[in-house]
């Protein structure tokens, strides 16, 4: 479904700044597929989301996505492909307008505009039974601004938001990681409700190795650019921080993990 061919990123070419930040990156998703991205502050684990959304534009390599090469459309174009959620919780909201006009902005996405504006009955009655799964009683908020709500709140209207039209691909970049630990606990389990019901192929960058491991169905691990390590079905399953560890021990060619590249908690 979502096909990166060897896609290379330079930042600062020929500088005393330069960073290579992907070196010749493969990956390869199918229909359904949840994987965890993990590693390190540089690692390059952002840089291939954001290559993926159209944000970077890569020096070399494909990106397909449902089998359409991606790889020069800009990212106003890929968005009738890809779902994202971003770190910052108000990124994904207009605070001063309700949050049915925020859903009705994201529900309309893609579609012909015209001069009528209005949420019909039909709609609020859909936004309702979108938000009620998610327990945080929103369902009878739709007449409040977005940002009368907690972060909380606003980042899992945001990851309705981003699939409500159901998405070829759900990118979510560290969407927990400005929350405390209790609201990313809840924000987590609505996202894997939301990615399960609809069947989603998604991309999740972590900094939290316990949520990578407990998460989807596939990890992969990147390290200067590179996948150093990739685990999937029971052997994913079988995983612990510390297996995880010496995977990429092994894989790396420096031995040792220093305390900042990645973060157990």
């Amino acid at each position: 479904m979502l096909k990166i061919n060897n896609i290379s990123k330079t930042f600062n070419p020929n500088t005393v700044n330069e960073k290579k930040a992907l070196i010749d990156l493969k990956i390869s998703l199918k229909d359904g597929d949840f994987v965890t991205v993990i590693g390190g502050n540089g690692s390059g684990k952002s840089t291939m989301l954001n290559a993926v959304a159209g944000v970077v534009a890569v020096d070399s390599g494909k990106i397909s996505i449902d089998n359409v090469d991606v790889t020069r459309l800009p990212e106003y174009r890929r968005a009738a492909y890809i779902g994202r959620v971003f770190q910052d919780p108000m990124m994904g909201t207009a605070a001063n307008m309700l949050i049915e006009e925020n859903l009705a902005l994201a529900y309309r996405r893609g579609g012909r505009r015209g001069l009528k504006w209005g949420v019909t009955k039909d709609e609020r009655d859909l936004y309702r039974g979108q938000l009620e799964p998610l327990n945080l009683g929103l369902e009878d908020r739709l007449s409040d601004r977005a940002g009368t709500l907690s972060g909380g709140q606003r980042q899992a209207l945001t990851l309705l938001m981003a699939t409500l039209k159901k998405p070829k691909l759900l990118l979510l970049d560290e969407h927990t990681a400005a929350l405390d630990p209790k609201t990313a606990k809840t924000v987590l389990t609505i996202t894997e409700q939301i990615i399960e019901r609809n069947n989603l192929t998604t991309l999740m960058v972590t900094h939290n190795m316990r949520d990578a491991i407990a998460l989807g169905n596939r990890l992969i691990m990147f390290y200067e650019g590179r996948v150093v390590v990739d685990v999937a079905g029971e052997a994913k399953k079988q995983l612990t921080v510390e297996k995880l560890l010496q995977m990429f021990d092994s894989a790396s060619e420096h031995g040792a993990v220093e305390d900042h590249i990645l973060l157990p908690c």
